[in-house]
């Protein structure tokens, strides 16, 4: 079995997470050809997937689970949360996991700011990414400090920091 990296990213609304996982995902997948599996929590629900009408929106009102299959995707809508371990057994052949929020799952997380520091990340998080306007010395001792302009860079944390699973 091939290794598995996983890691979670963290922070505030529009500190930037989406596009920096964006970024590394394009880094990991078109770069070096690696796959590449994303979780993103949706804590208040208010994600919309579908549009009202359609056949998959029928069948999903009806109270069932369903996979919608094309030439170019699968996808999967389902009443119930689905736990981390179900996700990777589902889509087994990757070597990235990257997570957006789901700050309860124990992975190291690398916190995005912009503008300042939110202290309140500091005991859940091994890294931060920041841009020029947060200052370097509000980050405590023993938290790594990256350049959230520098994928590559947030990459070889990963690559040194990510739990195998």
């Amino acid at each position: 079995m091939k290794k598995r990296l996983a890691v979670a990213f963290t922070g505030p609304s529009n500190s930037g997470k989406t596009t920096l996982i964006e970024k590394v995902s394009k880094l990991l997948i078109h770069e070096l050809q690696k796959e590449v599996l994303i979780v993103k929590n949706d804590p208040k629900d208010k994600a919309v997937f579908d549009v009202s009408g359609k056949d998959s929106d029928k069948f999903f009102k009806s109270g069932a689970d369903v996979f919608v299959v094309s030439p170019t995707r699968t996808t999967l809508f389902s009443h119930k949360k689905s736990e981390i371990e179900e996700l990777v057994k589902m889509k087994s052949d990757f070597d990235y996991l990257l997570v957006e929020g789901l700050k309860t799952l124990e992975l190291p997380r690398i916190a995005i700011f912009r503008g300042s520091a939110d202290d309140s990340y500091f005991p859940y998080i091994k890294a931060v990414a920041i841009d020029e306007t947060v200052d370097k010395n509000s980050i405590p001792e023993g938290i790594d400090i990256l350049n959230l302009n520098n994928p590559n860079q947030i990459l070889s944390w990963i690559d040194k920091n990510g739990v195998e699973i």
